[in-house]
Parts: structure tokens; C-alpha cells; sequence
């Protein structure tokens, strides 16, 4: 009954798991904090249990009850990226298998990691401000005192008091608003998840938002000024959830929402329960770049239903769904497509590993993260890295068709449930029992270390000498991939790509960003403000990290790379600002380098 430990969180060292959040939140715009109180029902998994930890970072703990009783805490020495434990003496003891409910009343810091604080000047409607959360990794304990690991899923309900002129929205299904009885400024909105998640995969967005329909059970939010946008770029949702029911087994979350975020927004995509969050600049006005969507429409299955129980097997969430993602590819498009695809991931992979250095622990499929922040371990590792070995594994069972039928039975297995990379293999030998010949050749040893699987594409790209501008935008994008893995063009060469093809011009993100990343290397110092430019305006970590590295490495413009991200990283998400400061050698404490 003693869980699995979890390097990341303190938590797991007391003998009791939560089942239940009970929520209720107020936004103050004003002060950046959220002031809360959760009721929390644990069950005890040993008997005698007198006391719990829980982790927290950088708050204000008011008061702590259980079962109505006062109960004793304190609070821990601070760690570095771990937070805070709040260590709580209960005021009776619980036998095994029995409940209790421990109320914290608390308040956040304007500094919560989680947590994103907007002025209006800083949204596309410039006149209310905004907040949204990220909680993966590790983030959940800034906003909500909990056992913030993804070894444990809980249910939640909550109550979210917001100015009322602004809409909430969470990563669960909306349960109805009200003026709140003690404002009448602010409004209530009510939310449940019925379906157990993890912590990290708890969300809030409170803005000027509007929604627009796209399908039968999803909708598209955002601030007006984008609504309509993404509502046209997000039109195939339906499609995509209905191929990947049949792939993966019945989508259980009811509804699938969509929220375009402000640029600052850290990530391509972020898998939240019935609302999963978007960069905007997915938004390239041709539809060109929702595999993203795919991608997190696959995370209802891989990640959401069936967890990593820790962040060193955070591959079983990422892997199993890129897989998925390029499977719903490939029954949009054809196999062609989904090997194309594949091969800019494979690029992408390459790409970490020489960041990373090729022996660094980091590149492991299974990293041992003790001792380091996992927001520090992110990477295409376990994405690309993961979906190789589940494409190797699928040409030695015998193709597509016959490992995503393992794929469905390992999600209907370990449904609602944490597991490791040792849980995963061993269902993968039960069920492949006739080939396990097979599976023992497979070297299982790559899963702990860096080497590489050998990943042989079938299909060879379809590039001919034909102008630049025939080219798919997925083409576009590979072709310049393909450059940036070539030594740097001469000057001139990109001065003459500029001239015939004004690659400057276009507005796809995933173009835009490889372009400067290749006009930079080869010493276009015209280029510059430009790279900076779309470094600062959206802070998509896949963009923004490598667009102000490129320009830190270009000696003449190291200190307008850091002076740039100095006057600009106020404005950026935490987590953005925290890797860029250290990417230019910036100490991220103070403006200086060092």
C-alpha cells in the first residue's frame, strides 16, 4: 500500500491518497492572488495514519482543518523547484481505507509559477486583463495546496469567484453561474470533473473570452478579436475526435473545448481536460498546423486517462501520443503523410540530442530525474524518442493495424490509473505472447540510456526541382528543416531565397520560425530584428528558446539578444523566461549577466 516515490513532489512520503478536490476560488485582478479554500477527501492507505504532507510553492497558509477539527501544521524547509511541504498533524487517527476531509484555507503569491497575470495592454483586446494557469509539470502546488504528482487522480468540483465582467472557464465540464452573494461585482462560475485526473491537468482561464461552436460537443473560446479565426482553424475537431474514438476506445470526458491563449502562452498545446489550450500561433489561416490538435485530442486517451506515474516515464504519456496523433494523420491524409511527418520528428529528436549532448542523462528515453526540475528535462526526447520505439515495435509485430490494436488494449487496461515504463513492457510481452522471441531481441537496455532505435522510414521525401512556392506548407517546413541540419548558406543564398520565393512574407509560425532561424546562422544581419521580433511577440517556448540562442550566437548581437530579453521578459510566462535567462547566460534572479 506504500506508493511509488516521486522525486518531484514531497508528498508521496505520507501514507494516504486523495480521491476528491473540493474548490473555491476568488481572483483578485488587483493583488495577482488567487485566495482560496479546498477541501480535500484522502483515504488512508495504512492504519494509525496521524498525518499528511502536501506539497505547496510560495503561499500563505491561513488555516488547516479536518473533518471540521482544527488541525496542527508546518511548513517545511523550501526547495528549490519542489516548493514548500505543508506537514499537517491530524487531530485523530484514520484506519485503513478510511476518509477524511482536510479543508486548507490559503492564498497564492503574485509570483505563482502556475499562474500568468496579464495587464490589458498585454491582450489582443487590450482593455480587461487576463489569467491562465499551467500546471505541468509540477506547478500545481502554487495554486492549490495537493499531492502534486501524476501518480495520484482525484476528482474535483470548484467555485470561482471572478470580476463580472470577465468569464471563467476550467479543465472540467461548466456546471452553471451566479452573482456571488458577497460581491456583487464578482460572479461565480461552477465547475466538475467527474473523471479522475491528476493534478497537473487542473486548469483556469479568466478573461474577456467568447465562444463559438465547431461541432456537436466542442466549442472554440478566446478573446473576440481571435474567436472567429480559430474557429475556422480548428473546424476538422469533430473529425479528429471521432477518428481517434475509433483508434483509441469512447472519448470519457464529455466535452472537448478548445482555448486560444494569449502569445505568451509557453506551449504548442496543452492537453487540459475538456479544454484543451492553444498558442495562437497555430492560427496560420489554412488549417496547416492542427496536428497540434490532433496531438492533444490523442492525450484524452494517452496522458489524461492513462498517466506516467512519475515525469522520468513522462515518454508513456508523449510517445503513446504522438503515435496516436500520427495515426489520426494518416487516416486524414495517408501513410505517406504520417511518414512525413515522422521525419521532421526525427529531426526534431536529433536537434535535442546535440542540445542536450549525446550522453547527456537527459536524452534517455526513462531519465532519472532525481535531483532536477522536469521543466528543465522538457524536450522532443520523449515525444519523438518514444513514438521511434513504438514505430520500431509496430514493424516487428506486423504493421499498423495489428500494434494499435495492443495500443487500444493497453489504454482499456491501465485506464484511470498511473503506470510506469516496467507496467507498459510487461503488458506488451503479455499481449504479443506468441512473438516474444521477437520482443527479447528488441534492445530493451535503449530504454535507460541515450542510444538511439534504428528508425527506418519507408517513404523518401517527395521534394523534386520544382519551385519552392508548389510546395504543401508541410513541405515547406520539412525543406527547411532540412537546411538547418546543412552547415549555414552563404549570405548570399539567403538574400536570393528572399528575392525569389519572400519567404519573409509568411505568416505560418513553423515557417516563419525555421526561415530566421536559417537567415541568423548565415550571418543576415537584417534578419535580426526580425528574429527578435517574432521571439518576443508570442512566447512559445519551441520558438522562442532557439530564435534568441541563435541570435546569442551570433557574437556582434550577444548583447542585443540580452538586452532584448531583458526589456521583454516581464511580460513573459515564468517557466519561458526562467530557461531563456539561463539559454544567455542571464542570472534569472536580477538583470544582469553573468
Amino acid at each position: 500500500s506504500i506508493r511509488m516515490a516521486d522525486p518531484c513532489s514531497f508528498s508521496l512520503f505520507t501514507k494516504c491518497v486523495t480521491i476528491h478536490l473540493n474548490l473555491s476560488l476568488h481572483v483578485d485582478f488587483e493583488r495577482q492572488v488567487i485566495g482560496g479554500r479546498v477541501a480535500l477527501t484522502v483515504e488512508a492507505l495504512q492504519d494509525r495514519l496521524s498525518s499528511l504532507t502536501l506539497d505547496t510553492r510560495d503561499m500563505k497558509i491561513l488555516s488547516v482543518s479536518a473533518n471540521g477539527q482544527t488541525a496542527q501544521f508546518t511548513m517545511g524547509p523550501k526547495h528549490s523547484f519542489k516548493g514548500t511541504p505543508l506537514e499537517i498533524t491530524l487531530p485523530f487517527d484514520l484506519s485503513r481505507g478510511q476518509h477524511a476531509i482536510v479543508e486548507v484555507t490559503y492564498e497564492t503569491s503574485p509570483s505563482a509559477s502556475a499562474l500568468q497575470w496579464l495587464r490589458p495592454e498585454q491582450t489582443a483586446g487590450k482593455k480587461q486583463p487576463y489569467l491562465f494557469s499551467q500546471c505541468q509539470a509540477h506547478h500545481c502546488r502554487s495554486m492549490i495546496p495537493c499531492q502534486d504528482s501524476p501518480s495520484i487522480k482525484h476528482t474535483y468540483y470548484a467555485q470561482v469567484s471572478v470580476p463580472k465582467d470577465l468569464v471563467a472557464v476550467m479543465s472540467a465540464v461548466r456546471d452553471g453561474q451566479e452573482v456571488d452573494p458577497l460581491d456583487s461585482n464578482h460572479v461565480v462560475y461552477r465547475f466538475r470533473q467527474p473523471v479522475p485526473m491528476p493534478s497537473y491537468l487542473i486548469a483556469i482561464v479568466v478573461g474577456a473570452l467568447e465562444s463559438r461552436e465547431i461541432g456537436p460537443r466542442s466549442k472554440v473560446w478566446s478573446e473576440k478579436e481571435l474567436v472567429d479565426k480559430a474557429a475556422f482553424e480548428f473546424s476538422e475537431t469533430e473529425t479528429m475526435l471521432k477518428m481517434a474514438e475509433e483508434l483509441a476506445g469512447p472519448y470519457v470526458w464529455g466535452q472537448y473545448d478548445i482555448l486560444v491563449l494569449p502569445p505568451s502562452f509557453p506551449y504548442g498545446g496543452m492537453e487540459n481536460p475538456c479544454l484543451t489550450f492553444a498558442t495562437p500561433t497555430l492560427l496560420a489561416g489554412d488549417k496547416s498546423l492542427s496536428s497540434v490538435i490532433a496531438h492533444e485530442i490523442s492525450h484524452s486517451w494517452t496522458g489524461n486517462l492513462v498517466t506516467n506515474k512519475t515525469w522520468e516515464h513522462f515518454w508513456l504519456n508523449e510517445g503513446h501520443t504522438v503515435y496516436l496523433e500520427r495515426m489520426i494523420g494518416r487516416q486524414m491524409e495517408s501513410e505517406h503523410f504520417r511518414q512525413f511527418k515522422a521525419i521532421g520528428g526525427w529531426k526534431d529528436l536529433q536537434d535535442s540530442v546535440n542540445t542536450f549532448g549525446a550522453n547527456n542523462r537527459l536524452t534517455n528515453l526513462v531519465p532519472s530525474l532525481q535531483d532536477v526540475d522536469p521543466d528543465e528535462a522538457f524536450s522532443s526526447v520523449p515525444y519523438e524518442k518514444g513514438f521511434a520505439l513504438l514505430y520500431h515495435l509496430e514493424e516487428l509485430m506486423g504493421g499498423p493495424e495489428v500494434f494499435m490494436g495492443f495500443v487500444k488494449s493497453y489504454i482499456q487496461l491501465f485506464a484511470y490509473k498511473s503506470v510506469t515504463t516496467e507496467e507498459w513492457k510487461n503488458y506488451l510481452f503479455t499481449y504479443f505472447k506468441d512473438k516474444v522471441d521477437i520482443l527479447n531481441k528488441v534492445d530493451w537496455n535503449a530504454l535507460g540510456r541515450g542510444k538511439d532505435f534504428d528508425l527506418t522510414m519507408t517513404y523518401l521525401s517527395t521534394f523534386t526541382e520544382c519551385d519552392v512556392k508548389t510546395l504543401s506548407s508541410h513541405q515547406l517546413i520539412e525543406f527547411l528543416s532540412l537546411l538547418l541540419h546543412r552547415d549555414p548558406l552563404p549570405l548570399t543564398h539567403v538574400k536570393k531565397m528572399q528575392e525569389v520565393y519572400d519567404l519573409n512574407a509568411h505568416m505560418n509560425s513553423e515557417i516563419r520560425f525555421r526561415w530566421l532561424r536559417l537567415c541568423v546562422r548565415s550571418r543576415w544581419e537584417e534578419a535580426i530584428p526580425l528574429a527578435l521580433k517574432m521571439a518576443t511577440e508570442q512566447g512559445r517556448m519551441k520558438f522562442t528558446r532557439p530564435l534568441f540562442k541563435e541570435v546569442f550566437n551570433f557574437e556582434k548581437y550577444r548583447d542585443k539578444a540580452v538586452s532584448t530579453f531583458l526589456a521583454h521578459r516581464a511580460a513573459m510566462h515564468p517557466v519561458t523566461s526562467g530557461l531563456v535567462a539561463k539559454d544567455l547566460k542571464v542570472d534569472a534572479s536580477n538583470t544582469t549577466s553573468l
